[in-house]
């Protein structure tokens, strides 16, 4: 087993930091991903130099600290890391990025997963179909709602629009909603703040033939704290 989670809202709401990401490492995580947030927080610098196991969008500027991709384990697995460009901001194309990271890695890298850290569904979809065959997994991030939509590509990619997030199950996307809701009627700044409550974890479970990289099945998870004393389906 190999448990990759994106970070990018570990700490606070944003970033990681490296007392939480050891929290997490502890806890069983192997990997992480990240997005958008990822350098919010100032306690970035030297993050990467520490955690090569932590990354950052690979179509990001190449002067950008951190890397976009990174191959871990025997058998290796490669995980990419991209950010998408409708309705985000600048950056790099992700399709003509991953074919280069794609043409630099080890023909040994046989199991290859794709985190695509993006807004728009059709954005997703597309570089799911596009990486159709040539990666193990395309997973999508960042809108913190699961989507429906799990599946096995026709090539033997396992591919879904937003596997959601682990956070307050009784708030906005995450934030505490009360703040949200003030700020859609009002139109103001208003601070955002981590909400407090009931937990959410969204997760998939995904199989993958390590000889040929193909995935085989996917499942999606959605587990709610209910109480302290579990978690309830």
């Amino acid at each position: 087993d190999f448990v990759i989670a994106n970070g990018e809202n570990a700490s606070g709401g944003t970033g990681i930091v490296a007392l939480n990401a050891e929290t997490l490492f502890d806890a069983g995580v192997d990997f992480f991903t990240s997005g958008n947030h990822i350098f919010q927080n100032k306690e970035y610098e030297g993050l990467f130099e520490s955690y090569p196991q932590i990354i950052r969008p690979a179509n990001y500027p190449d002067s950008v600290p951190g890397k976009g991709f990174y191959s871990i384990g025997k058998p290796p697995i490669t995980i990419i890391n991209l950010i998408g460009r409708t309705f985000m901001e600048p950056s790099d194309c992700p399709f003509k990025k991953v074919d280069q990271i794609l043409s630099e890695i080890s023909s040994e890298c046989r199991i290859i997963v794709v985190d695509f850290h993006a807004e728009a569904t059709s954005e997703k979809a597309a570089m799911g179909w596009y990486l159709n065959g040539r990666v193990s997994a395309v997973i999508g991030t960042h809108t913190h709602i699961q989507t429906a939509d799990e599946k096995i590509l026709s090539e033997g990619t396992a591919y879904i629009t937003d596997v959601g997030m682990a956070g307050p199950s009784e708030s906005v996307i995450g934030v505490d909603k009360k703040a949200i809701i003030r700020r859609f009627l009002t139109g103001l700044p208003i601070r955002f703040t981590v909400a407090k409550g009931p937990a959410i974890l969204n997760a998939v479970i995904f199989d993958v033939d390590e000889k040929t990289g193909k995935a085989s099945s996917i499942e999606r998870i959605s587990i709610t704290r209910k109480t302290s004393s579990g978690f309830s389906e």
